[in-house]
Order: structure tokens, then sequence, then C-alpha cells
């Protein structure tokens, strides 16, 4: 499956792969009354029954699981709550991304949580930090999904007493999966039982930290909606991220009305910034984008007056 998946960013692409055959003493044995007997002649002529290894040789080099990440950037939570949390948008985005990517072609991934999902450094562009590295911890690395397999078309339940059985189908919900990860990424514990609402109808509370937390509280309570059918989607989960880390943000309209024409402006002036900045850094000592400075191109180039209307009214109206 992972070497018919076209090239994505967030998705890990094999360039290569070969088969072996797993040594006989790391066969794992039958049963004991199987043992003592002796392999029969036609056992012999086939060893194709013995389990078959495959190895993958992709091009990037993982140097953490986001698991590994979460466990390690408790510190930076405390000490720098405002960048750990952009940095917490930037990963789900990039999440979102290959979810909505897998997707379009009829592949799940086999368990997405922390462990699977893998983290890669992103190269430093050239005189961009004047040859200093920053800390693996402060900068934005690349995540990757690992392990896909293919899924059948199945119909989402509309009830929440249809959603046990469902989930226990289809081993959790992208949607349910995301929401859970925002609690993890934020170091608030959360259980299985309070993702599905079986245990409390409360999901535990994210203490408001920077000017990301009321948003990211707000798309977990959407994804771990307890009726499944007024969940967002993963799609939508994408938009609201764009949304949080490049606005508009609830200020705009503090003033003036939600109007299409007025975020018509706003979408036209910050396309503008955003090439006179591009154009200032081919100049001076910028060097070339990052992986962020991609991603926010992604975002000014898909979005329209139209789905920021939508995506505000979602996040902003309570």
């Amino acid at each position: 499956v992972q070497s018919s998946l076209g090239t994505h960013c967030s998705i890990q692409h094999p360039i290569s792969r070969f088969t072996d055959r797993l040594p006989q003493e790391l066969v794992l044995p039958g049963n004991p009354g199987e043992q003592s007997q002796a392999p029969s002649r036609q056992e012999r002529a086939y060893p194709a029954n013995n389990p078959v290894l495959q190895v993958l040789i992709c091009p990037e080099v993982p140097y953490q699981t986001l698991a590994g990440f979460v466990r390690g950037s408790q510190g930076l939570h405390r000490t720098s709550p405002g960048h750990y949390e952009r940095l917490a948008c930037l990963l789900l985005l990039q999440l979102c991304l290959g979810l909505e990517h897998l997707r379009g072609q009829n592949v799940g991934q086999g368990d997405l949580s922390p462990e699977n999902l893998l983290l890669v450094q992103c190269p430093c562009p050239p005189g961009g930090h004047q040859g200093k590295k920053e800390p693996l911890g402060l900068s934005l690395p690349r995540l990757l999904i690992s392990s896909f397999l293919r899924v059948r078309e199945m119909q989402r339940p509309c009830s929440t007493s249809q959603e046990e059985d469902w989930t226990r189908g289809l081993a959790a919900a992208d949607e349910l999966n995301v929401g859970r990860l925002i609690y993890q990424l934020l170091h608030v514990d959360i259980s299985l039982e309070d993702t599905l609402g079986f245990r409390n109808k409360r999901l535990p509370e994210i203490p408001c930290l920077s000017i990301y937390s009321t948003g990211l509280k707000r798309l977990a309570t959407l994804l771990l909606h307890r009726e499944p059918s007024k969940r967002v989607s993963i799609e939508q989960a994408r938009s609201i991220l764009q949304l949080l880390l490049w606005g508009p943000r609830q200020e705009l309209f503090a003033r003036s009305k939600k109007t299409l024409p007025l975020l018509r402006g706003w979408v036209e002036v910050k396309r503008t910034l955003l090439l006179l900045r591009f154009a200032e850094s081919s100049v001076g000592a910028g060097g070339h984008p990052g992986l962020e400075e991609w991603l926010c191109c992604q975002y000014f180039k898909e979005v329209t007056e139209h789905t920021l209307y939508e995506v505000t009214q979602v996040v902003y109206t309570p």
C-alpha cells in the first residue's frame, strides 16, 4: 500500500524495498505437539511457508516519534507556551493534510497514535540563521505518517448509540484520534472513554496559556463532539488550524461587521504582504523559505472569502 501512494510531504514514501525470509531460529514456534514432529518432505521442499520480512528504504531519516517529542517538550511548553502551541498547530496541520491525501486514495492509517507519527528534521535554509542550528525542540520538524492499510467505504453513524460499535469496527475514526492528539500535544491526560464521551459528558479542561489555547480547545471539542454527525471533518479541522495560525483573528470583526468584501480585502492585503516579504528575503540574506512559509503560502493560495466566512463562523461563534 505504501509504495502505491502518490508523493506528499506528510506521507512516508519508500524509494525501494526488498524482501527476505526470517531465519528459522526467529520463527515463532507452533503448538508443542507440532514441534516434536519432524518436518515433512513437502515442508522442506517449500520454504515459502516461513514468514516473509519486507524491508522498506525511505529517503527521510526520522530522529524522533511524536510521542517522544511530546514527552520531551513539557519544559518548553511551560517556559514558551506560545511558541510550543504554535508548533503543535503546525504539526497538527501537517497531519490533517496527510490524512486528506490518504482519504483521497481510499487509504487509512492503521494506528493513528503519537508512536506511529515520525518527525524529520528540516534542512536549515542557507543564511537563515547565520550558520547556527536551532535546537530541535524549537524548530519545526516535518511530520510523516507511516503504516497504511486499504479501507472500505463505511457510512458514518448518526447517533451516539451506534458510535461504540462503529468505533470498534474502524479502530476509531480519524476525527476522534486527531481530537485526542490535541490533548496529548498540550500535555493534558485524556482516556479513550473520555474521548468517546462514555465516562463523562465533559471533556478535560485545556489551560489557556497562549493565543492558540482557546482555538485548540474549540477544535478538540468539535472533533470529539458526542454526536458523530456534528463533528467537524478532517478537512474542516485543517481549515481551522490554518485560521488559528494565519488569521483572520476575532479582533478583525470587533469594529467591522463580518462581510464577504471585508474578508476579500483582508486576503488581498495578506497576499500582497506575503509577496513583499519574500521579495525582501530574496534580495537580502533571508535564505530560502522553510516549511512554515510553504504551509503559509499554500493557505493563502487556496483560501477564499467564502471559505473564511464559513470557518470563522465555526470557530468564533459560540
